[in-house]
């Protein structure tokens, strides 16, 4: 363009020429633009690929503390039915105790009446020596304090 614009008339040379300089002008700043725009969105660039690293090792981190989580609270629960498991086998066995005792204090409420029926049926010959004033064996029992006593004289 600008060996077009030399060979052509002075006059219309002139003209041309300073709108191809204005035009030479534009297209540097225009260059110098596009390319410091092409480092900033190089950097930019950059930049996001190192923010979307980050965000991905934030994700990584975030979907591991949910996964750690998770399985915490999965522990959590199994615990919880473990627990609720023993405190209804205490709950069972607490009652298998109670009936244990009712029944060994019914055994031990028998034992003591049969014990008050003997005793009562022991006294019956007791009574009826004091009664009538015999009682069997009673002259054996003098028979031998008479022969201890001759042995001691």
């Amino acid at each position: 363009m600008d060996l077009e614009a030399r060979s052509l008339q002075p006059n219309v040379k002139v003209v041309l020429l300073a709108k191809l300089r204005e035009y030479k002008s534009d297209l540097n700043n225009l260059k110098s633009e596009h390319k410091r725009l092409a480092s900033a969105n190089s950097n930019q660039a950059a930049r996001d690929d190192l923010l979307e690293s980050g965000m991905a090792d934030a994700m990584s981190v975030s979907a591991n503390q949910r996964g750690r989580l998770m399985m915490s609270t999965e522990r959590l629960n199994e615990s919880s039915d473990r627990i609720k498991e023993c405190r209804r086998t205490m709950l069972e066995t607490e009652e298998l105790g109670v009936s244990i005792l009712q029944d060994l204090h019914q055994q031990r409420q028998s034992l003591l009446h049969a014990n008050d029926t003997v005793f009562l049926l022991l006294k019956v010959p007791y009574r009826l020596h004091l009664l009538t004033g015999k009682f069997e064996g009673k002259d054996e029992r003098k028979r031998l304090m008479r022969k201890g006593g001759r042995k001691n004289k």
